[in-house]
């Protein structure tokens, strides 16, 4: 059986953390690191202009992700409108 006295003072204070400092952080914030490898400049483009541009050029040529992915990001995805009916619970998915 433990002794009481050794748990009583391994024990936390009231208002005490148990790790005051949290977890260290050990990879910079996806956003900065995206921000700074998308920014970089060459032939007067950002990487991120480039990226989009091969895109473009992949939806012309039929690639239907890319078109996808580029009118979602324009334009926003569809909307949905869902109905439930009746004690069966059909539901009717409708695109707008």
């Amino acid at each position: 059986m433990p002794n009481i006295e050794n748990i009583e003072k391994h024990k936390w204070k009231k208002g005490q953390s148990g790790n005051p400092t949290g977890r260290p952080s050990k990879v910079p914030e996806l956003k900065l690191i995206m921000a700074a490898i998308l920014s970089k400049e060459k032939n007067g483009k950002n990487e991120a202009e480039a990226i989009i541009e091969k895109m473009v050029e992949s939806a012309k040529k039929g690639c239907i992700r890319s078109a996808e992915f580029l009118f979602n990001h324009a334009y926003g995805k569809p909307t949905q409108r869902i109905e439930m009916a009746g004690e069966g619970t059909i539901i009717k998915v409708v695109r707008e």
